[in-house]
């Protein structure tokens, strides 16, 4: 008991700062997979992780780049689909952000470390800088789904209602994609680059399997992401693991389990079924 009281007050900050991001981003990953962008997920981590790397090099705040190499990201994205396929875009994107962080940590000294921090997490060492973003990540990622939530479902789903009411589509679109490169620039610097895309792309997936319900699934969603995110902490901070690969194995086994549980349950089911009709 005193050594659990001990790792608490030592790691508080941390946990707390991974548990409001175990929130947000499968929020988030509900939108991003309804508009089929998972990969932008992945291009906006990579890239923020190769301007943290960059602005490190330059001695500048480590956070900092990555917010703005993550939303210069955002802010092309819709002048560069007019030239680029969609599907194309944001593989392209995340290529160029990995060669970016793997010349950088080839070439500069101190910040190979770095680069390996970010992409398999370094959520020990979150500090209050760290928790504070969060934080403004998740009340920002509120307002924004709560008050355009709906304006962003009727985009994607019925752009033609959303016109005939005289309102344009763009803001909404690109305050989203502006929301999510932000919040992944945070994430990537506590979480890693897998860590975050495990939590915005996995919890969502399983969610919209299962669960046809939209408002269910903004439910269930986080609440499945927070869970797998307090048992990956555990198991890593007492086992002396990396964050970012347990997190992503345990996110993973959720994923293999969960259907095998579904399916047995609907054997069962229909074993009860039959038993009744006999």
């Amino acid at each position: 008991m005193t050594e659990w009281l001990l790792q608490l007050e030592l790691f508080w900050r941390p946990a707390l700062t991974g548990a409001l991001l175990a929130i947000l981003l499968p929020l988030l990953g509900l939108s991003l997979r309804l508009r089929q962008e998972y990969w932008a997920a992945l291009a906006y981590g990579q890239l923020g992780a190769a301007g943290a790397l960059g602005a490190l090099a330059l001695g500048y705040p480590p956070l900092l780049g990555g917010l703005a190499a993550s939303l210069a990201a955002a802010g092309a994205k819709h002048p560069l689909e007019k030239r680029l396929l969609t599907t194309g875009l944001f593989p392209l994107l995340f290529v160029l952000g990995w060669s970016l962080c793997q010349l950088l940590t080839a070439n500069l000294p101190g910040v190979e470390r770095s680069g390996a921090d970010l992409f398999g997490g370094q959520l020990y060492f979150a500090g209050v800088e760290m928790l504070i973003g969060a934080t403004l990540a998740l009340v920002a990622g509120g307002v924004f789904l709560w008050r355009k939530g709906r304006d962003l479902l009727l985009v994607h789903l019925y752009p033609a209602h959303f016109q005939a009411q005289g309102r344009v589509a763009w803001p909404v679109r690109t305050g989203f994609d502006l929301l999510v490169a932000a919040v992944l620039a945070i994430a990537v610097m506590s979480l890693g680059v897998m860590g975050a895309f495990a939590l915005i792309f996995i919890p969502p997936w399983l969610v919209c399997a299962f669960l046809p319900n939209w408002r269910i699934a903004l439910i269930v969603a986080p609440v499945l992401s927070f869970l797998a995110y307090t048992l990956a902490f555990t198991l890593a901070l007492f086992h002396d693991q990396p964050f970012g690969p347990m997190l992503a194995l345990v996110l993973c086994v959720m994923a293999l389990c969960l259907p095998v549980a579904a399916l047995m349950r609907r054997e069962k089911d229909d074993s009860d079924s039959r038993c009744a009709a006999e």
